[in-house]
């Protein structure tokens, strides 16, 4: 399937903009699943199954899967939402930076071992090292814009000479760049926090209706009603609203999936109150 048109797809036939982020932390999981050797898998499908009718896509964190030497678990879970949960977008949250050769590499990883629809990149070393990404050109490549993080002011907002004269800040150059350059297969979105509203608004100004990727709300405690009146598209779709923490532990022990619903629910609705 090509990303675009199955996040498209979700949008309209589930009503959700939530993406749910899959960051297994083992020392969070309920009581019956500890000391399996299968625990990452069965609790986040757990979750993939409570929650798939509600989400417009899921993004495992690679991090999460990597640091339990659960490779192989993540492998059989994004195989499991594309088999039971058919049209259902996966991002892998890798956000690869590296030259091309390498970049190259860590794409094949992404697209042909774990099967993923989509990863987020970072943009930092510039066009070639997101070239490789780019000749998939039904799988989706989420490049880091305005993240979510305090630090992220560091270098995103550092202002920078814009050619033709007048400067514009860092990570606008990144949305205009994406936008204009590099998108020319459709395949593109940008990675804005729910933490900056305005940067938000001003990168949808920049980039049309391009697909935006949103950390923040939930745990990190960015405002929903801000969130989607920035980023929102003309039709009310045109964002991935990500929320991990707050959905997957939102309940501990047995019944922790039907919690984890709950939560999602009351997440998406949340979401569709403001578009």
């Amino acid at each position: 399937m090509h990303f675009m048109s199955a996040l498209r797809a979700a949008w309209q036939q589930r009503d959700s903009l939530l993406c749910v982020g899959l960051d297994p932390d083992p020392a969070r999981f309920p009581a019956h699943l500890q000391g399996r050797p299968d625990a990452v898998f069965e609790f986040c499908k757990a979750i993939v199954d409570a929650t798939a009718d509600l989400v417009c896509c899921f993004k495992p964190q690679i991090a999460y899967f990597a640091a339990q030497r659960a490779e192989d678990q993540l492998e059989a879970l994004i195989a499991h939402i594309h088999v039971r949960h058919p049209g259902t977008p996966v991002v892998l949250d890798a956000k690869r930076g590296d030259i091309g050769s390498t970049a190259g590499q860590y794409a094949v990883e992404a697209f042909e071992r774990y099967r993923a629809d989509a990863i987020t990149v970072n943009p930092y070393m510039g066009r070639d090292s997101v070239e490789p990404y780019l000749a998939y050109a039904d799988k989706g490549v989420i490049l880091l814009c305005r993240t979510s993080n305090p630090g992220g002011s560091d270098l995103q907002f550092l202002e920078v000479g814009r050619p033709g004269g007048g400067v514009e800040k860092l990570y606008e150059r990144v949305a205009r760049l994406v936008a204009e350059d590099w998108n020319a297969s459709g395949n593109c979105a940008l990675v804005v926090g729910a933490t900056f509203p305005d940067e938000i608004a001003r990168v949808r100004a920049l980039t049309g209706e391009m697909p935006l990727l949103v950390p923040g709300i939930g745990a990190q405690g960015g405002d929903i009603a801000a969130t989607v009146a920035a980023g929102r598209s003309a039709d009310g779709t045109g964002l991935m609203i990500n929320s991990s923490r707050a959905i997957l532990y939102a309940g501990a022990d047995e019944d922790f999936a039907a919690a984890a619903r709950r939560a999602a629910l009351d997440t998406r609705d949340a979401i569709n109150a403001y578009r």
